[in-house]
C-alpha cells in the first residue's frame, strides 16, 4: 500500500532541517520505504516580512525572546549538536532571516520539474552551511537554484512573476491552517497521522507504521521543537 507524507515546512526554520533528517533517517530503515511518497508543502513562518529585507538571525532571536547574544550562540550550538548527530553541516552564527515566499514559489516549480527535493536541500544547505546569507538577495536564491542543476532563464522566469506558482503556496497554507498546523515541521502520513515537530527518528517510525489509521491523531510528545508565527522554539543551553 502506497503511503503519503505531507510534510510543511519553512525555510527558515531550523527545526524542519532538523525534522527532515531525522525522517529520512527513520525512513531509510523502513522496510517498505519504496512505497513511500514524500510531498512537501509551503508553510510562511511570518509571511509579513518584505522580500527586500532581512536580518541577522543572532539578533533577532536576542530580541524575541529578550536573551543575550551569548545565549542565542550557545543554544545555536545545541541546534548545531544535534545536525552533528545526523551528519547534517550547521553553521553557528552569521545567518540571516527573511521572507521565504519566493522560496516556496520556486519550490513549487522544482515539484512540476519532478525536482522538489532536490531545490529544498539545496535551499536547506544554502542557509544553515552555507557562508553566504540566503534571504533578501535574489542573484544568491538563483545561483543556488542553478548549482542545483535548475536552468536559470526558468528560474529568473518564475522570480520575475509575482504570481507565478502564488497560489500553490497560498493553497498550502490554507490547507495547514484547516488542519490546525500552528508550528512546523508538521508531517501527515497517509492522511490519517499527524506528527508536529523534529521529533525522534523512532517516532517517525511508529507514524510510517501507523499510517493505516482512520484517524489524524498527534504522535509523539507536545513538547517537541516546533518554529511558529511567533519565532522558533529556544532550546534551554545546559
Amino acid at each position: 500500500m502506497t503511503v503519503t507524507v505531507d510534510i510543511w515546512t519553512d525555510i527558515n526554520c531550523p527545526f524542519c532541517y532538523l525534522g527532515k533528517g531525522r525522517f529520512e533517517a527513520a525512513l531509510r530503515g523502513f522496510d517498505r520505504r519504496d512505497d513511500v511518497v514524500v510531498v512537501h508543502h509551503s508553510f510562511e513562518l511570518d509571511p509579513t516580512v518584505p522580500a527586500d529585507v532581512s536580518g541577522a538571525v543572532e539578533q533577532h532571536i536576542a530580541d524575541k525572546y529578550g536573551i543575550s547574544a551569548e545565549q542565542v550562540l550557545a543554544n545555536e550550538r545545541g541546534i548545531a549538536a544535534q545536525a552533528g548527530e545526523l551528519g547534517l553541516p550547521y553553521k553557528v552564527g552569521g545567518r540571516d532571516y527573511g521572507s521565504s515566499f519566493d522560496m516556496h514559489r520556486l519550490l513549487h516549480f522544482a515539484l512540476s520539474q519532478g525536482k522538489q527535493e532536490t531545490l529544498l536541500d539545496a535551499l536547506y544547505a544554502g542557509n544553515f552551511a552555507e557562508d553566504a546569507p540566503l534571504f533578501g538577495d535574489r542573484e544568491r536564491l538563483v545561483g543556488v537554484a542553478v548549482t542545483a542543476g535548475f536552468d536559470e532563464q526558468a528560474v529568473r522566469g518564475v522570480l520575475d512573476d509575482p504570481e507565478a506558482y502564488a497560489e500553490d503556496v497560498r493553497r498550502d497554507e490554507q490547507q495547514a491552517a484547516a488542519l490546525g498546523v500552528s508550528g512546523v515541521p508538521f508531517f501527515v502520513f497517509g492522511g490519517k497521522y499527524g506528527v508536529s515537530g523534529a521529533q525522534p527518528v523512532e517516532t517517525f517510525t511508529r507514524a510510517l507504521e501507523m499510517a493505516s489509521s482512520e484517524q489524524i491523531v498527534t504522535v509523539g510528545a507536545d513538547s517537541a521543537d516546533t518554529c511558529g508565527p511567533d519565532g522558533c522554539a529556544v532550546p534551554q543551553a545546559d
